[in-house]
């Protein structure tokens, strides 16, 4: 399971080299939380997330589809920043 970390207002998320995994989600301006990140396939092959609309209304629920995609591709940690 991928750590969650969550970063002071106005704190941006370590960049991440070109070979790193990551995962961020975000709040917006109209309380929303929206997802989005990189990572790798076994093949090697490149996969990105973009959260889906149905997972973007509350925190809870973004962060539960992020855990998921997390598992699913060996990403460690997601980034959550609760203030737009």
């Amino acid at each position: 399971m991928a750590a969650i970390i969550y970063l002071s207002p106005g704190e941006q998320m370590p960049a991440c080299g070109d070979e790193e995994p990551w995962l961020m989600v975000e709040a917006s301006g109209d309380g929303r939380f929206f997802g989005s990140g990189a990572a790798w396939k076994p093949s090697g092959e490149w996969v990105g997330y973009g959260s889906l609309p149905k997972d973007d209304g509350a925190l809870a629920d973004a962060l539960t589809a992020a855990e998921q995609w997390a598992d699913q591709y060996s990403v460690s940690t997601i980034w959550v920043q609760t203030n737009p």
